[in-house]
């Protein structure tokens, strides 16, 4: 039967939950056990696809075409495991489905309750990822012990134990221990209070995660032992790490995978942290400098780029070079332009977006970065600004634009997809998940993947306008990617210059810390390249290829 693993979260929100759940998930993976994981998000939106990437950070999206948490993210580099929309529930979309039901009459005209009604739709969420081929489901509770909103999820899996069976079921909860400054101590009172906290609702944590500053000591350990009702082996550290990728083998070291191999009944299942330990070894002698300046509207959170920032330090460790971030703010760009800054970078990514801000910002710097051979990498939006400024200023379209920021505009370059037009719902009103490209044989791009047929996931409204793609074409401009059926451009480069591509698509969503995306590896190849002042145009790549996911 599949196994269980909840990890909660207390004192203190940004403890790690998330890392830490995927810091297990890659521990048990290494034993050979198939696993896969989940985040129920207490907040009332359906799905974070329409919230302010201030508010949220980054929407990570899925090869199925859900909008999900950030963390999905961090799940997927860390087990590398593609996951799907069942992977994110929100207490919006529960109560959606709740209703839903109940309008249809499904609970025959009984009163509905957070409990039962609410707490069983949970349950359902949690049980839909436990299949034949699934060992291990982690899954993380958004939030922390003691919030209001948390309180049916917690009640969900306290019932979820006795409907499975308690050696089905592990509980990890994630606390703090601060160090205070005057006193000179590590204290155990946050931890002790939110575990009290966690147990008055009838969860008794199986395994407590100790995070602090620096290591704390086995008195400390049996302290929290003693007071909370935790095994001394179940307390386990995860003091800061040098680097996120290092967490597992920090939890390896701690016990925590064979705490719960034990508890579960998993014996003889050697572990192999060969590659991952290669990789940490990677990360920590990475020292080849590689400025990498990000052109975004949201750089105040870096958070909305996450998934961009680790993809380029995943080219970096390929490379073993240390990627440092440059973040511009795409609204100041036309002024950063007399000074030079641009300039002094080894490559700019232009990520995706919505809304006019920073457009024109992001036009000039792809312009920059085309007149003055600065490696260039547009993603989404960023594409279709880099169309939009070579339109204008190489083929003379005054006043080309997308639709999206001007409706006038008298060369709508980029436009709105024919079956999107007159729909109102946001949630539906995009291109989402994993989608074919063909590649365009001798193209870079078709050199950098290592084939011609290519999947990557997408998540947007407008697209590259095929009636102006013969006024691209022949100017040393090339569609190296389309749909299958020829309609869509899915990638763009230019022939004469040392990296200059962009793509519809979210490559970054699909990169691996030991197996960075394809166009990211190239895209840091390029600037070490120009950081090193040895010429910039891509050799010939010899790599292996990424296995092609349709679309679901």
């Amino acid at each position: 039967m599949t196994k269980h693993i909840f990890v909660t979260g207390g004192v203190a929100s940004s403890l790690g939950k998330g890392l830490t759940a995927s810091s297990l998930g890659r521990l048990l993976k290494s034993r050979g056990l198939r696993v896969t994981m989940q985040k129920l998000d207490p907040y009332l939106n359906v799905d974070p696809g329409t919230m302010n990437p201030f508010e949220h950070g980054e929407v990570f999206v899925t090869d199925d075409g859900g909008e999900t948490d950030l963390d999905l993210g961090h799940y997927e580099r860390f087990i590398d495991e593609p996951l799907s929309r069942d992977s994110n529930a929100t207490t919006g979309s529960i109560y959606s489905a709740v209703i839903a039901a109940e309008r249809r009459g499904d609970y025959l005209g009984k009163t509905v309750q957070v409990i039962p009604h609410i707490t069983d739709e949970i349950k359902r969420r949690i049980t839909r990822l436990a299949a034949d081929d699934v060992d291990v489901v982690i899954t993380e509770i958004g939030g922390t012990v003691g919030d209001i909103e948390i309180l049916p999820f917690l009640e969900a899996i306290r019932q979820f134990r006795l409907d499975v069976g308690r050696e089905n079921v592990c509980y990890v909860h994630v606390t703090l221990v601060p160090f205070i400054g005057p006193s000179g101590e590590q204290k155990t009172k946050p931890t002790q209070h939110s575990v009290t906290e966690l147990r008055s609702r009838g969860i008794q944590p199986d395994v407590i995660v100790c995070r602090s500053e620096s290591p704390i000591s086995s008195d400390l350990k049996r302290k929290i032992s003693n007071l909370c009702d935790v095994p001394v082996e179940a307390v386990v550290n995860a003091a800061d790490a040098r680097n996120l990728y290092e967490i597992p083998l920090v939890m390896h070291d701690e016990g925590l995978d064979e705490v719960v191999c034990k508890l579960f009944g998993f014996t003889g299942l050697d572990v192999d942290l060969s590659e991952w330990e290669i990789l940490v070894d990677r990360v920590e002698t990475a020292t080849e400098p590689v400025r990498i300046g990000i052109i975004g509207k949201y750089v105040s959170l870096p958070d909305a780029y996450l998934s961009v920032v680790e993809s380029l330090k995943h080219g970096g460790f390929f490379h073993a070079a240390k990627v440092e971030i440059d973040w511009i703010q795409a609204e100041d760009v036309e002024g950063l332009l007399a000074e030079g800054r641009l300039h002094d970078l080894d490559g700019i990514v232009i990520p995706g977006g919505f809304g006019e801000r920073g457009v024109e910002g992001k036009v000039a710097a792809a312009g920059y970065a085309r007149e003055h051979d600065i490696p260039c990498l547009g993603l989404c939006l960023g594409m279709q600004v880099m169309t939009i400024e070579y339109a204008r200023n190489v083929l003379g379209l005054t006043g080309a634009h997308s639709s999206e920021f001007d409706p006038q505009t008298p060369y709508p370059v980029i436009d709105l997809m024919e079956t999107q037009r007159g729909v109102t719902d946001k949630g539906g009103t995009m291109r989402l998940g994993a989608y074919i490209a063909e590649l365009k044989p001798g193209s870079r791009v078709a050199a950098i993947y290592g084939r011609e047929v290519v999947s990557e996931r997408h998540r947007h409204r407008y697209e590259f306008n095929p009636k102006f793609r013969s006024r691209f074409e022949g100017s040393g401009f090339v569609c190296s990617g389309t749909s299958p059926d020829g309609r869509l451009v899915e990638f763009i480069e230019l022939d004469s210059h040392p990296f200059w591509i962009g793509t519809q698509a979210h490559p970054e969503f699909k990169s691996r810390p030991e197996r960075p995306a394809p166009l990211f590896r190239e895209f840091i190849a390029a600037s070490l390249a120009r950081s090193e002042g040895r010429n910039p145009h891509l050799p010939d790549i010899d790599v292996e290829p990424l296995p092609v996911v349709p679309r679901a």
